[in-house]
C-alpha cells in the first residue's frame, strides 16, 4: 500500500474510483471532467493518492481557493481498511501548514461518510447544496486531536 500526491498522469484513475461509490455517487459523471481534477490538484490544491499493486484504489483532493475537501473516495471493496482515515490525515495535515483558515465539506446524510466525518471530529455547521451536510474543522481542533 503506498501514499503520494496525485499526479495529472493519476486522473483517469482517480476518476475510475470516483465512478465506483455507491453513496455520495455523481448524478452525472461528466460534471466533473479531467480538466477539473488537473485543475484541483495542480493549481487550486493537492491530491494524494492510495496505490495498491499500480492501482489507485483511493483518492483524496483539497481546495486551497475555497477551503474545502473538493474529494475523498475509496473503491468500495477497499473500504474499512484505514486507507480513508490515512488520506484524510494527509490532507489535513498538509492544508493546516498552508493555512489556519477553517476548512469545510458537504456530504449527503445518512451515508458512511457522514459517519466518517463525525468520528474524525468535524464538527456539523449546517446544510450545504442540495440538502448535504456541511461540516467545518478548526485549524486548533485539528492540531488538539492530531
Amino acid at each position: 500500500m503506498i501514499f503520494r500526491e496525485a499526479k495529472v498522469s493519476d486522473i483517469k484513475q482517480i476518476q475510475k474510483v470516483r465512478n465506483s461509490v455507491k453513496e455520495n455517487t455523481l448524478s452525472n459523471p461528466n460534471l466533473v471532467t479531467d480538466e477539473d481534477c488537473e485543475v484541483f490538484i495542480t493549481q487550486r490544491g493537492k491530491g494524494w493518492v492510495c496505490e495498491i499493486d499500480n492501482e489507485i484504489v483511493g483518492f483524496s483532493i483539497v481546495d486551497l481557493k475555497e477551503k474545502n475537501i473538493w474529494a475523498l473516495f475509496l473503491k468500495p471493496e477497499f473500504e474499512k481498511q484505514g486507507i480513508g482515515r490515512k488520506l484524510h490525515n494527509r490532507m489535513l495535515d498538509w492544508y493546516f501548514e498552508q493555512t489556519k483558515e477553517n476548512i469545510w465539506l458537504g456530504t449527503a446524510p445518512n451515508t458512511r461518510a457522514e459517519l466518517f466525518y463525525r468520528k474524525t471530529g468535524w464538527t456539523e455547521i449546517g446544510t450545504h447544496g442540495n440538502g448535504e451536510i456541511k461540516f467545518e474543522m478548526t485549524f486548533e481542533k485539528w492540531h488538539k486531536n492530531h
